[in-house]
């Protein structure tokens, strides 16, 4: 297993603006320094980033620029992540084009994962047809990402209609879309990651790892919360899985830069032993 670090710690996570009135542009970005972000989480020792859709649109007009951030620091562009609500008709051929226009971005500088998160809820309720609707539109994102030789992992998340082992369960077995397993979403969900990881180990194609405090749901660095990190990475191990460990951490309170070395620091000893 590799590691790998997501750029989201420097700066947060943001969506673009012009996507509150045009949906087919509602990229996630990261406000941040991307060079700074790629030079820290080289100098933290990882092998590669992930990074948001929106941040390589950033770069497309300028694409020498980051290929020479990320040799210079040693890295690969490894995934890139994205999203949408998926479940309304109407907007769902623009955020299908958006993604579409991710994944391009994605293959242009050598990724070769696109992760992908969504599924709304609405203000009046989750129906039975949303999980169809969301599993319909995830075989369309694996579609439009093997079309451009990269594979598509969803990524379940708070605050979507995916968030309990309950909520997953009447998605994954609907859709083809690979699983990524974040595991502290997982957690802050009501489920056991690990066990979660070997029920669907034949469909995990990437992984996010962050620790966690359950009373105030605070995602914290590894090590640093109260996830069974060590049980987390054996399960993926039974699992066969040989992929990238990719360290993802929305905020921190400092250095983004030492936040990587934390969590580098704690994988280190978890994965000696």
């Amino acid at each position: 297993m590799r590691l790998g670090y997501c750029s989201i710690t420097w700066g947060g996570v943001v969506g673009h603006p012009t996507g509150v009135t045009s949906v087919k542009d509602l990229f996630y970005l990261t406000h941040g320094d991307m060079r700074r972000a790629i030079e820290d989480i080289g100098a933290a020792g990882y092998e590669g980033v992930e990074m948001f859709d929106g941040n390589l649109v950033e770069f497309a007009d300028r694409p020498g620029e980051l290929t020479g951030h990320l040799r210079e620091a040693g890295l690969e562009l490894v995934s890139v992540y994205s999203g949408a609500n998926f479940i309304y008709p109407d907007i769902l051929p623009d955020e299908l084009d958006r993604i579409r226009r991710s994944a391009e971005l994605a293959a242009r500088f050598g990724a070769e994962r696109l992760v992908i998160g969504g599924g709304a809820r609405r203000a009046a309720g989750t129906t039975d047809d949303d999980y169809a609707r969301l599993a319909d539109a995830l075989d369309q994102v694996a579609d439009i990402a093997e079309s451009r030789g990269l594979a598509a992992s969803y990524h379940p998340h708070l605050s979507t209609i995916v968030e309990s082992p309950a909520e997953l369960d009447r998605l994954l077995p609907n859709t083809r879309i690979g699983f990524c397993p974040d595991v502290a979403h997982l957690a802050a969900g009501g489920g056991d990651p690990a066990a979660i990881i070997r029920a669907y180990g034949d469909r995990i194609n990437h992984v996010h790892l962050k620790d966690l405090t359950r009373a105030s749901v605070a995602f914290q660095p590894l090590g640093r919360g109260e996830l069974d990190l060590a049980g987390i990475v054996a399960a993926l191990r039974e699992t066969g899985y040989d992929g990238w460990l990719m360290v993802e951490l929305d905020d921190f309170d400092g250095d983004p830069k030492d936040a990587a070395r934390l969590s580098r620091q704690a994988l280190r000893g978890i994965l000696a032993a």
